[in-house]
């Protein structure tokens, strides 16, 4: 037997969690509206994505830490890295 959800508009704005779980269970769930149907169906997650590693090699762990500023002088910015002396 073979077992379909029916639904018009009006009643899937108040049952939408409904229809979304028996579309998880995999049962086919129709939304009607003017006579035209539609489908609603559960999909897969997509797979995670793998970070590739990093194409910039981090020489200064204070930098890496986010222990850095730019520095305003005479002659425009400057970079600073490490920790701050005070």
């Amino acid at each position: 037997m073979y077992i379909m959800k029916r639904y018009t508009v009006s009643q899937v704005r108040g049952r939408l969690a409904e229809a979304l779980d028996q579309a998880d269970r995999g049962v086919p769930v129709i939304i009607e509206r003017k006579g035209i149907r539609y489908s609603l169906k559960a999909e897969p997650p997509a797979t995670a994505r793998r970070w590739k590693k990093s194409v910039i090699e981090i020489l200064d762990p204070a930098v890496a830490e986010g222990q850095w500023t730019w520095d305003l002088g005479p002659d425009g910015l400057r970079f600073r890295g490490g920790r701050s002396r005070r």
